[in-house]
């Protein structure tokens, strides 16, 4: 007799959701579910707003990603504005930006991710938690982690006026000049982020590289997906989360398309599902052809994993180094494996760091001149960044009057959404036969997702606050008989 197991809530993510794994008569699974079930409605929030204001009221969408809204915001505003900032706002956004990925990028790891490598997949539940990695590596460990992402935070309030809620991008660049005092520091945190990141790849290595099991579980088919990828680069095909075209490649590896801001319609859709509020995008120059990979598919990935399979290398030689023993551990370019997206996210880290260092370094960051007043009139602008979770594109139409008349944003876990549907439903499948079912296995399954560092806190949002209200009634065998509504 079939019978359905369901997760939920899914834990150590963002925002809300569930998993619905239908059984079948033998014991394994028909189909396993990625629910998402709130309304996102984000974007009427903004109809009738001054464009100015996006960038604060996008922050506003999630308070582990304000920095990305923000940033992507902001650079709608520019080209909304038709409006190029002086060289030195451009330096300190993309300074602080990496500050931000750094910070993100440790706070998944450590807290997110890592209970699952450092403690175990299958370790009892109350102990797959931030406590638990701090049994098992030592307080001293974190302590680290906490000071450096403080360290971090305080410079980014330093320089953005708040962490959470920044008030700092304008059309045309930022709202105040770094003063020429504050560079020494900035060249401080920097080499206190090299040397973190440095340290985290190594823990990495020491924990998960060392153990064959979990070498095991990152290289298994049952977390594998061979999909097209997506990721921003500079104008060498090396990777940048600020600024760049966006470069798409096949699973083979070979670019299939390179594209710039305002081309993304032409290349990127989205298909909807009768059971999730998330939209999953895909590859317009493929087509939608249903929860499936290969080369016949239009599902794509981004994030980290996507972003090192999209690039020709990283321009930082620290990174650069861990980017090269990757691939060669991995067993060549590129990787499908999604568990080894969390290495990736290390590697990431690394070079924010560096980046970090050579913009510091740079004496025009701290030039006075930091806004170029905007003298066009608004019509359109899309902004565009690679956020901690991957691709996040900002998409404004205007009155005369810089009002708000359309707002689209599609989100790193939107980008995302069909391949951690195709990674949840595969780990049910491997994960559970004839019937066997445990915490751990839930677990193992939940990790399909976790290691995209999905925010349904970006993705999806419930307008205006109050959810209808859908019941299903079925029969013994899982058929849908009857439907209740509230509007």
């Amino acid at each position: 007799m079939s019978k359905k197991i369901v997760i939920d809530p899914i834990t150590r993510l963002e925002g809300h959701g569930k998993i619905d794994i239908i059984m079948n008569d033998d014991g394994g699974v028909d189909r396993a579910y990625f629910q998402v079930p709130e309304l996102r409605g984000f974007e009427r929030f903004a109809h009738g707003r001054p464009a100015e204001d996006m960038p604060q009221i996008t922050s506003r969408i999630c308070g582990v990603c304000p920095t990305a809204h923000h940033m992507a915001s902001s650079k709608a505003l520019d080209d909304l504005y038709k409006v190029d900032p002086p060289a030195a706002a451009k330096k300190v956004r993309e300074y602080v930006y990496n500050i931000f990925f750094i910070e993100d990028h440790a706070l998944h790891f450590y807290y997110l991710a890592g209970p699952d490598f450092v403690v175990g997949p299958k370790a009892n539940k109350g102990e797959r938690n931030i406590l638990g990695v701090l049994g098992k590596v030592g307080n001293e460990i974190g302590l680290k982690v906490i000071g450096m992402r403080k360290e971090l935070r305080d410079m980014m309030t330093l320089i953005m006026g708040k962490t959470i809620h920044p008030v700092f991008g304008l059309p045309g660049g930022i709202s105040k000049p770094i003063a020429k005092e504050d560079r020494k520091r900035l060249i401080e945190v920097a080499d206190h982020a090299i040397e973190f990141g440095q340290f985290s790849l190594k823990l990495f290595n020491d924990v998960v590289l060392e153990n064959p099991e979990y070498m095991e579980y990152i290289t298994s088919d049952i977390y594998t997906h061979k999909t097209y990828y997506m990721g921003m680069v500079d104008d060498n095909n090396k990777i940048n989360f600020y600024d760049g075209p966006l470069r798409v490649v096949d699973p083979d590896g070979k670019e299939l398309v390179k594209f710039g801001p305002d081309e993304y319609l032409e290349h990127i859709a989205e298909h909807v599902e009768p059971w999730s509020y998330v939209r999953f995008s895909y590859l317009k120059d493929i087509g939608w052809n249903g929860f499936s990979d290969g080369p016949d598919s239009g599902i794509f990935a981004v994030a980290p994993l996507a972003r090192l399979n999209a690039a020709d290398g990283m321009p930082t030689p620290l990174a650069q180094e861990a980017y090269e023993q990757f691939f060669e551990i991995c067993g060549g370019k590129p990787v499908h494996f999604t568990l080894a997206t969390s290495w990736a996210r290390l590697i990431e880290m690394l070079y924010s760091a560096e980046r970090m260092k050579e913009l510091a370094e740079d004496p025009e960051i701290v030039e006075p001149k930091v806004h170029t007043i905007p003298t066009e009139k608004p019509t359109e602008g899309v902004g565009i960044v690679e956020a901690p979770r991957g691709t996040l594109i900002h998409h404004y139409q205007t009155d005369e009057k810089g009002v708000i008349t359309m707002a689209n944003l599609i989100v790193a876990t939107q980008n995302n959404a069909a391949r951690i549907a195709l990674s949840v439903d595969k780990a049910a499948k491997g994960l559970i036969r004839d019937g066997n079912v445990d915490d751990g296995i839930l677990n193992m399954i939940e990790m399909a997702f976790r290691a995209y560092d999905p925010c349904h806190g970006c993705a999806t949002h419930a307008l205006p606050g109050e959810m209808p209200l859908k019941v299903g009634i079925y029969d013994s065998q899982y058929n849908l008989k009857r439907e209740i509504c509230r509007r």
